[in-house]
């Protein structure tokens, strides 16, 4: 990682963290509290409100659910989009993005409204990037590996993914994804039905 691609990773980190403290202080939630109903200590929490820790996928889904908001509610954009577009169009370069710091997975926003059934992601694996902590999604999903190869995890079963492959999941199984390369990106391409991200 590069020092521009380390500098906005670690204004993500800030912006989210920021978001997080705001989102839980106007619900009058503690730190005790949040720490509590994700597992983790008070200490971690206050570092990723200062956008000092890393923080997983698994562990932002478990502070959405504490915070009653989706994963894309933390997503944005530098570069608005045409008024008569927005509804309809993502252009490459006015992608919302959220950057998961220190896990190396970076996911773009494809779909243009957060608010339909239907959102489609792109995600980037940086080499050894992923989890086998497992997680679940409330609805179904599904993805195709663009490049790379993808780790997948469903309940006991591991699958090797190459790019071309896709997969398909109901949403009712718990499941991990990583990069099993040592020196090349996994990008995916994923398609969440009903319980949004």
């Amino acid at each position: 990682m590069n020092q521009k691609e380390k500098d906005t990773a670690e204004a993500e980190n800030l912006r989210i963290g920021r978001q997080i403290r705001d989102l839980r202080k106007a619900k009058k939630i503690t730190l005790t509290t949040m720490a509590e109903k994700i597992d983790r200590s008070v200490g971690y929490v206050s570092q990723v409100e200062r956008g000092v820790s890393a923080l997983p996928i698994p562990v932002l889904q478990k502070i959405c659910e504490v915070l009653s908001v989706q994963i894309s509610w933390f997503f944005h954009t530098d570069n608005e989009a045409p008024v008569d577009e927005l509804n309809y169009i993502v252009r490459g370069d006015a992608r919302r993005s959220l950057n998961f710091s220190g896990t190396g997975i970076r996911e773009e926003l494809l779909s243009p409204r957060l608010s339909d059934q239907l959102q489609m992601i792109l995600t980037t694996f940086a080499p050894e990037a992923g989890s086998t902590e497992s997680r679940e999604r409330k609805g179904e999903e599904g993805g195709f590996v663009q490049s790379g190869m993808l780790e997948l995890g469903v309940g006991d079963k591991r699958y090797l993914l190459q790019a071309g492959d896709s997969f398909s999941l109901t949403g009712k199984e718990a499941h991990w994804v990583r990069n099993p390369s040592a020196n090349e990106d996994a990008v995916v391409i994923w398609t969440i039905v009903g319980g949004g991200y």
